[in-house]
Formats: C-alpha cells, structure tokens, sequence
C-alpha cells in the first residue's frame, strides 16, 4: 500500500515540475466568462486580454415547432468522417434517416485547394442528386455566420489542410459546385456548427411531460466546442441588419468556438505538442482536452516520465522501440490499457508487461492525470455556458445540455467525473439545475430541422 502511495507522490511531483496540474474549475469559469463577454462585445482580437473565443452569432433560435411533410439533404463534415442523408418528416414530425453514406473528411490527409475541396464534397453527395432544394450542412468549423444563413470559414482546426477555403461562403460555394455537376441550384443551404446542430437536436426532444428553460450543444470528440442561446444583446452586431432590413434576434444561438480560449496555464507537455500541429499557438484549450490530441500530449508525457526514472529500465526500452520521437499512442491505445490494464495483446499492455507492477500504477496515475485535466477543463466549459445563459434557476425546467462526441462518452472515466463536477459547480455551488442528455443521431437530427423550418 505504502509502496503505491509512494507511487502517486512521485508522479503528482514529476506532473508538477512540469505545469501539468488540474486546474481550479471556478478560476477558468471565471476567465472563460470574461472571454465570452468580450468576445460578444468587441469580436475577437490578438492582445493579451482581447478575447480569444469567436463567440460566432447564429442569427437563430430552436423553431417552436417540429418540422413536418418535408424532405431535407443532410450533410455532417466532423472532424474525422464525412457523412450524408436524406432525413424525412411525416405528418407527425417523426424523422427518418435514409440514403446515408459515409466517407472520409476532405482535407485530413493533404492540402486541397478551394476547388478541390468543394468538388470532393459535391461527388460525396452524387446519391442525393435533386432529392431535396433544402440542404442542412454541419460545418464543424469556425464560420463567420450570415444573417440569411450562410458561414464564411474563419479557419480550420482538427488538422484540416485547406487553406484556400478560408474566408469562402460554404453553401454558396458548394451551390456552385453542386450545379457543375448537374444538380438543380439548391433553394436554401443552411450552415451550421455541429454544436448548433447538438444544441438543436435537444431542444427538438422537449413534449408535454419535460421542459427546459434553455439548451447547450457541447461537442467533446475529435475537436470540443459548445453552442448556447444568448438572451442579452449583443454589442458588436449594433447596426448590422439581415437581408430584409431586421435587426439580430434578442435572444440567439451562439457558438463560442471554446476551443480557442487561451486564458489558460499550459504545461511543458501542451506546449512542445503545439509546436507540432497545423494551428500553433491557437485552439490551445481543444490541445488540452479534446480526443485528437490527448494521446498525442499523454505519449510526450509518458516519454518524459521515461527520460526522468520513473519508470523501469525494461519499460523505457520498449515503449522508446514502439514510440520513437515521431510516434504517439492515440486515446483509444489509453482506454484500452486504462479499461484493462492487465489485458498485455494493447499497445500500452505489451509494454507494460515487459516491466513490473510499479510501471503499471505510475503508467496509469500519468494517463489518468491527462484525463482528469480533460474533464476538468470539459466542465468549465460546459458551466460557462449555463451560467452566461441565465437560465436553469428554476429545478422544474433545468438547462438541457446535449453531449455529443465520442471521446465524452467513450473515455476512461471522463463522463462521470464531468457529471460529478458539473453538480459541484452549478447545483451544488451555484443552485443551477441541468440535465445531461444523449440523443441518438443529433447532428443530423438537429441539421434537418435548421433545413426544414427553413422550407415551411
């Protein structure tokens, strides 16, 4: 027991040495506030205390009412696939998903040009040709949103190579590509972010026997983002008025882009990883906690732990042979070993095996800390949006927060613990009632509906 006990000392002071400690929940609520409000006075900026989140405005609200007759082309490009359907309403509103196809997301293995890449997009939807004139597209990306429902690209994260894309209007480029290859002009392609998408799907759940006071759209898989609805206006889109001369909603989604936020301690870990990715120096917190990068952060750690003794002569050879300084174990390789640390057929178990009992615990204590500060930074987020909604005061109506993403529900004990904190943070703390929900098919559940209500 003792020699265990021994174990976490050791690896909490190696941790600590280098900057990797798990935050203080309510001191990065605290910033991510200041960030967000910023953000939606003044837009982003590139000074210390300029805010660093997009806080993009959706120039929408969830419709009152389900779709329904109506027929919809779907269209969801995430961060590793690319997937496509026709989603359709009946006379009750109940959807139904067909034609679907999935593929590879166009940009993830080398650079494409603006044509190229809206080209690929088009040939992906070749088995929906002229199924619909309304298309719903989820665009996990930052996007400048239009008032009549298109998004300019502002950039791209989760290692997409298209740098020619930047600054393009998507539906209208891919309206142009569409008719180039044969389609009929869409009447309406409506842009959204999945965590609209996440945000929209909730709030499309609510019956006569649960209610909400607001919906959050919260995405944590191979990128992390969260999509809120704002009740306050917004200072930045003071004079700005939609194509029939209305001004911004009252109250509007809002997607914060969190991934940007920089108002953050990194450790030496996140740093030297930064230096490596498409995108240095910016989505430093989706660096810090989202499924593409904690296998990544967690290899530079492990190699570290390895350089500095705390691990066995005999694990140190064989993880140095598996994991040279170009090769990294992914998050799966982490739930694998954590799930079934004595299971030795993984890539992190046939390591272990080669050392002894102590390489286990301390391999085990390092990932785990990664994902700890996962789950921490995951419900600051989630919180910051609660609170910066004003809603969720009453227990009877709870904030509806929609969890979508892989790496959220499928990680070595990162839900429950987001869960568990969340309580703490907003109930507990605050009286700030939620409820986490998970829908099956969100993204497009939420994208048809964004379409739909616009062809009604």
């Amino acid at each position: 027991m003792n020699n265990f006990r021994n174990v976490n000392n050791t690896v909490n002071a190696f941790l600590a040495r280098h900057g990797m400690v798990n935050p203080n929940i309510n001191f990065v609520i605290d910033g991510l506030l200041y960030d967000m409000q910023k953000g939606l006075d003044e837009g982003p900026g590139l000074s210390g205390m300029d805010a660093s989140q997009e806080m993009i405005p959706t120039w929408t609200n969830p419709p009152k009412k389900t779709p329904k007759n109506q027929s919809v082309i779907v269209i969801d490009a995430g961060g590793t696939n690319f997937r496509s359907s026709l989603v359709t309403f009946d006379a009750d509103g109940n959807p139904t998903i067909s034609k679907l196809e999935k593929t590879s997301m166009p940009g993830i293995d080398h650079e494409l040009s603006k044509k190229e890449f809206f080209d690929t997009i088009a040939a992906n939807l070749d088995h929906l040709k002229n199924k619909s004139a309304y298309i719903g597209f989820c665009f996990s990306y930052a996007m400048e949103m239009t008032p009549d429902g298109d998004g300019k690209v502002i950039n791209f994260s989760k290692e997409i190579k298209a740098k020619e894309v930047i600054g393009s209007l998507v539906g209208a480029s891919l309206s142009d590509a569409l008719v180039a290859r044969g389609w009929n002009r869409p009447k309406k392609i409506i842009m959204l972010n999945d965590t609209v998408a996440a945000l929209l799907a909730g709030a499309a759940t609510e019956n006569g026997e649960r209610s909400y006071s607001s919906y959050i759209g919260f995405i944590l898989g191979t990128g992390m983002n969260a999509a809120y609805i704002e009740s306050d206006s917004i200072k930045k889109l003071e004079g700005i008025k939609d194509s029939a001369g209305n001004p911004p909603p009252l109250s509007q989604i809002i997607v914060c882009e969190s991934g940007l936020y920089n108002k953050i301690y990194r450790s030496d870990f996140d740093n030297e990883f930064d230096k490596t990715t498409n995108t240095p120096g910016r989505y430093v917190t989706e660096k810090m906690c989202s499924g593409a990068y904690l296998g990544p952060v967690a290899t530079l750690v492990i190699r570290s732990a390895c350089s500095e003794g705390l691990f066995s002569d005999a694990f140190v050879s064989k993880f140095n042979e598996d994991f040279n300084q170009n090769n990294y174990f992914d998050a799966y390789d982490m739930d694998q070993f954590l799930y079934k640390p004595a299971k030795k057929n993984t890539k992190l178990g046939a390591i272990v095996a080669t050392g002894s009992e102590r390489d286990a615990a301390t391999l085990a204590a390092l990932l785990d800390a990664v994902i700890n500060r996962s789950a921490s930074l995951a419900t600051a987020l989630i919180a910051s949006a609660v609170i910066k909604s004003g809603k969720g005061t009453n227990p009877a109506k709870p904030v509806c927060i929609n969890c979508d993403g892989t790496t959220f529900y499928k990680t070595h004990n990162l839900n429950a613990r987001i869960r568990g904190n969340l309580d703490q943070i907003l109930t507990q703390q605050r009286h700030l009632y939620f409820e986490i929900v998970s829908i099956e098919n969100d993204i497009t559940l939420g994208s048809a509906v964004a379409a739909a209500v616009n062809a009604n």
